[in-house]
């Protein structure tokens, strides 16, 4: 034990409160929440509330109806180039063409928003320009020369 008296430091003045005020946008709960703990039995209290978790979505979903869209347009739009050739060679040149249009129309509707139609124009393409390399092989293996020069 000391044989002298112990010198505390003041107590803080009472004149301030110990939560920011009112006009600070925040004020103190009223009374502290209750929580079943279980001691005594009687109407259960809710648990405090968990916030549901994020749900994180496509920007822009690529639905399957404007996917058919956009390959019934590019079929439509095939058919009609195609119809241009009036030979092999033709239809080989009118489908190139018309499959270089269709790309930078489906980049073009990929970066505007409409992604779901750019998919479906990009796979009718990528089917019809295999169409016509098929043709053009067929023709090449029976008949032994190259159709397009």
């Amino acid at each position: 034990m000391p044989d002298h008296p112990i010198n505390w430091p003041p107590p803080a003045p009472t004149g301030q409160q110990p939560w920011p005020a009112a006009s600070a946008g925040w004020t103190p709960p009223r009374t502290p929440p209750q929580y079943a703990s279980g001691l005594f039995p009687g109407a259960p209290v809710p648990a405090p509330a968990i916030p549901p978790r994020p749900t994180y979505r496509e920007p822009h979903p690529v639905r399957p109806g404007a996917i058919a869209v956009g390959s019934l347009a590019t079929a439509l739009w095939l058919l009609l180039t195609g119809l241009l050739g009036q030979d092999l060679r033709g239809y080989a040149f009118a489908t190139l063409a018309a499959g270089v249009v269709a790309w930078a129309l489906a980049i073009v509707l990929t970066w505007l928003g409409d992604r779901g139609v750019a998919t479906g124009v990009a796979l009718a393409m990528s089917a019809g320009w295999s169409i016509a390399a098929v043709a053009i092989a067929t023709h090449w293996a029976v008949t032994g020369s190259w159709p397009l020069w």
